[in-house]
């Protein structure tokens, strides 16, 4: 957190004004550039994004709502899903990158896929010209190119091909929750592929209402109903006294991961996740893939290092039993993910102490 931050919500709360006004034009202004995109919105959260973006593909094509998503990621991808009343199919785990396998997704896209929410696995982007590919042919044999909604909740300042995500002709939702490189203290960014879909969502952020009307906005038609999902000038605040520590700690987690790369690559017992130079990731986490997962989070516990798995298959909950189908690698990785700290925080004494007990075997 920024230490000019509790002075300047400090102002925000002095002059009278605290919802969506100035401060959250101002911000949206300042994440456009940091994109290269001006089709964004902020809202109150990553998920109530996804809730919107899911909304805009359900109704575009409300005769059916299949979903291809991947269940290795926070619920708050997939219940949006649920949420706008679609089905989820599952698509298995890529074991080099942890993002959904894309040749499983190509086997599993039918005439009646409407969507497919993909999850760039701890800011590492997804292969989105392998993407596109896939959906080419999907096209040509099914007559339907399935809306792609990327949720980037782990990805601010990742770049695919030299390019934000978010600038490859998909939806894309950010988070700006609590522990992502960028906070607003809660909050999101939904980047829209179109100026018709961008004028939609900003009506549906707020109840359908267009905003720029005027004082009697109230009394204009409201062809569509929509939500409350829009940003509020304190969090806006928030998020700009942020955005320049936002930038010297991503690069610092980058630091941070390539040492880690350099120092752990060729341990027994330990795979590295995918680099591939056409992509700059955010390392929000870093995951390793590790044999006898159990010994080895003791022996880093045993030294004073913390580890964690991120997140827990979202298809072994109750409220997803009925989508349930055969995810093999997913198997697999379940008992060999794990990350390790890579935080801004790290000094070089930590990093070695972390390397150092990892090389010493468990």
């Amino acid at each position: 957190m920024s230490d000019q931050a509790s002075a300047l919500v400090g102002k925000v709360l002095d002059s009278g004004y605290i919802g969506q006004g100035t401060k959250v034009d101002e911000l949206e202004h300042a994440l456009a550039q940091r994109l290269d995109n001006p089709r964004v919105l902020t809202v109150s959260s990553a998920t109530a994004g996804l809730h919107l973006a899911l909304h805009l593909v359900a109704t575009e094509t409300p005769h059916d709502g299949e979903v291809l998503a991947t269940a290795l990621t926070c619920t708050a991808t997939n219940w949006p899903i649920l949420a706008n009343h679609m089905r989820i199919r599952w698509v298995d785990t890529d074991p080099d990158t942890l993002n959904l396998d894309l040749n499983d997704l190509a086997r599993k896209i039918t005439p009646t896929t409407r969507a497919i929410v993909l999850v760039h696995w701890g800011g590492y982007p997804v292969d989105l010209d392998h993407l596109n590919r896939i959906l080419d042919q999907a096209e040509h044999d099914h007559g339907n190119r399935p809306r792609v909604i990327e949720d980037c909740a782990d990805a601010w300042g990742a770049t695919y091909k030299n390019t934000p995500l978010g600038g490859h002709g998909n939806i894309a939702v950010y988070s700006f929750q609590a522990v992502k490189h960028l906070t607003t203290g809660d909050g999101g960014l939904i980047v829209l592929p179109d100026d018709d879909l961008l004028e939609r969502a900003r009506r549906l952020r707020w109840y359908g209402i267009d905003r720029d009307t005027g004082p009697n906005r109230f009394k204009n038609d409201i062809p569509e109903y929509g939500y409350k999902a829009n940003m509020n000038d304190i969090n806006a605040t928030i998020g700009l006294a942020n955005l320049t520590l936002a930038d010297t700690n991503l690069e610092k987690h980058r630091e941070n991961a390539a040492y880690y790369d350099t120092e752990l690559a060729h341990t027994p017992g330990l795979q590295l996740t995918q680099r591939k130079p056409d992509r700059n990731p955010s390392f929000l986490y870093y995951t390793l893939k590790v044999e006898n997962r159990t010994a080895f989070t003791h022996h880093l516990n045993k030294n004073g290092i913390t580890t964690s798995e991120i997140h827990h298959r979202n298809d072994h909950y109750t409220t997803t039993h009925p989508y349930t189908t055969p995810l093999p690698q997913l198997d697999t990785l379940t008992h060999q993910h794990i990350s390790i700290p890579v935080g801004w925080w790290l000094t070089p004494t930590h990093l070695k102490h972390i390397t150092h007990t990892i090389k010493t075997g468990w």
